[in-house]
């Protein structure tokens, strides 16, 4: 079912709440079984890109915002998804990849990032200023953060208008998990505090009132909260909707608003469909996606690896571990412990930070190899019943690598498809 984003508050209020998945990624498998999925059950598909991976500037993926959409457009076209389905989101647009800088050299190119993301067709905008910048504390209180977004949404309402068509929509709020997942293992993450909730939504109100952008905050449909979800690089905190209970209360008193859930990933189906219920209509999900991907063709290669000598012993994991420990800047960070625990968690943490080096020269040919191993072979099934049990349906027919991993991706989109309403 195809859902209007300013539909979401008016469908919860009247007791039929749906949801939306929101897909961040870039990767151009994960966009083309979104697409497909979009298609296939004439769902809308809200594709977002964040501030660090697509800028004005190129961000670490190298893509503009108008590369971006071109991207999904031609994947779209591709896959045959009707444009009106999709809906391209930016996520965290504010100073963050320039916080290193004075806070008004930060602002001004996170202005230029806004105005390239809404001239290139993004019309559904979460504004976080909340990141402090050179000198500035590293999380900014709620009337600085506020000034900051009302002054970032008067460069997109004019981006708009200049550009024509839809007006944007917007998020507010910032209180999200860590990006990507927490780096340590988790007992439990606290739920935002109505209070703080409440307090956010007014000084926004109030500035954008000020600033004379009152209409822009009547099409603000979402606030961030943390709804005591997360992932690490271990373990999942799973939803649980009985801590929330003050927290609901703040969508009966603002109903222009639902809560927008970020870090999402692996709370499987049962989880997903009670934050949907609780008033969290808007799930973001981007490092399972590219977790499962991974997952696939690493089970790829173990079965081109027992299918022919010729290929090797694991030649995909081999090159992408050589090519981590070449470029350890994505992960070195974000995993420790021994050596040993270092190596497990560059290919199969939670987090996923392998998902930053696909894109990469000796991944894509190590991907290449891969693909020319196993295209057009019959893949005997106890090959797969060993490697990857689920996908013994392309087992004894001419492979196509790249729908076992379309495949893959579909099956996590499909759980949160169910939990949107998509199977109710």
């Amino acid at each position: 079912m195809q859902i209007a984003l300013n539909q979401l508050a008016t469908l919860r209020a009247e007791g039929h709440p749906l949801g939306v998945t929101s897909v961040c990624s870039a990767h151009p498998i994960v966009l083309r079984a979104a697409l497909r999925h979009g298609r296939d059950h004439s769902s809308t598909v809200l594709i977002e890109a964040t501030c660090n991976q697509v800028n004005h500037l190129g961000g670490y993926t190298g893509m503009t915002p108008a590369d971006f959409a071109a991207l999904v457009l031609r994947v779209a076209k591709e896959e045959g998804c009707p444009e009106n389905l999709i809906v391209l989101g930016g996520d965290h647009l504010g100073p963050n990849p320039w916080r290193d800088r004075a806070a008004e050299e930060a602002m001004v190119e996170a202005e230029r990032m806004v105005a390239a993301y809404v001239d290139a067709g993004f019309r559904k905008i979460h504004l976080d200023a909340s990141m402090g910048c050179l000198g500035e504390p590293a999380a900014l209180d709620d009337e600085t953060t506020a000034y900051r977004a009302a002054r970032l949404a008067a460069v997109a309402e004019t981006a708009a208008r200049r550009a024509g068509g839809a007006m944007p929509v917007y998020v507010i709020g910032t209180e999200v998990p860590p990006p990507g997942g927490a780096d340590h293992a988790l007992t439990t993450i606290e739920p935002t505090e109505a209070s703080a909730a409440r307090r956010t939504i007014d000084i926004h109100r109030r500035i954008f009132a000020e600033a004379g952008l009152a209409e822009a905050f009547a099409r603000a449909i979402g606030l961030v909260v943390q709804p005591g979800v997360e992932f690490g690089n271990h373990n999942v905190i799973s939803y649980d909707r009985g801590r929330i209970d003050a927290l609901k209360q703040v969508l009966e008193d603002e109903p222009q608003f639902v809560f927008e859930a970020h870090s999402t990933d692996y709370q499987g189906t049962r989880p997903l469909t009670a934050l949907v219920e609780d008033g969290f209509p808007i799930l973001k999900v981007g490092p399972e996606l590219t977790f499962v991907l991974r997952e696939a063709l690493y089970g790829l290669d173990l079965i081109a690896s027992d299918l022919g000598p010729d290929y090797g012993e694991r030649p995909l994991y081999a090159a992408m571990e050589a090519l981590m420990l070449a470029h350890p800047e994505n992960w070195s960070r974000h995993y420790h412990g021994t050596e040993d625990e270092q190596r497990w968690l560059r290919h199969y943490s939670l987090s996923d930070r392998i998902r930053y080096y696909w894109t990469s020269e000796p991944a894509q040919s190590a991907v290449a190899r891969l693909y020319g191993a196993l295209a057009g072979k019959a893949v005997p099934l106890p090959l797969f019943w060993q490697h990857m049990p689920a996908a013994a349906l392309f087992s004894d027919a001419p492979l196509d690598p790249e729908e076992v991993l379309v495949w893959r991706v579909t099956k996590s989109l499909a759980e949160y498809h169910a939990a949107c309403g998509g199977a109710r």
